[in-house]
């Protein structure tokens, strides 16, 4: 599976690049989730402007970085959904844990400002 983790400050942005966000992708990211979400960081965004396709099991993945931070207020920022993944947010009503931006600067300029 391939994706790429980088930090700016304490904010940690992890860029799947693969199509599909399913059951085959699922338990690596739920792996590599698990070890970047820590107390330590100040925000987590996650660019899915590649994927295409998801699924429950994709979802879990990411409800997974959610539960992980919450405790600690920190957020959770998607970049990119597309309009059909994000469909299956509203359905599932997942939508309101996560804070949706279109690029990775916009969601870096939106979450250092709300940190000050």
């Amino acid at each position: 599976m391939k994706f790429t983790v980088e930090h700016d400050d304490n904010v940690v942005i992890f860029t799947l690049k693969e199509p599909r966000l399913d059951s085959s992708t699922a338990p690596e990211i739920k792996a590599e989730l698990l070890i970047l979400c820590q107390p330590t960081i100040s925000a987590l965004i996650v660019d899915l402007s590649r994927v295409e396709y998801a699924d429950s099991s994709g979802l879990s993945a990411l409800l997974l970085a959610y539960r992980q931070l919450r405790d600690y207020k920190i957020p959770v920022a998607l970049v990119g959904v597309r309009e059909t993944v994000r469909n299956l947010f509203r359905i599932s009503q997942m939508e309101w844990l996560f804070e949706f931006y279109p690029t990775i600067a916009t969601a870096l300029e939106e979450l250092q400002t709300e940190g000050q």
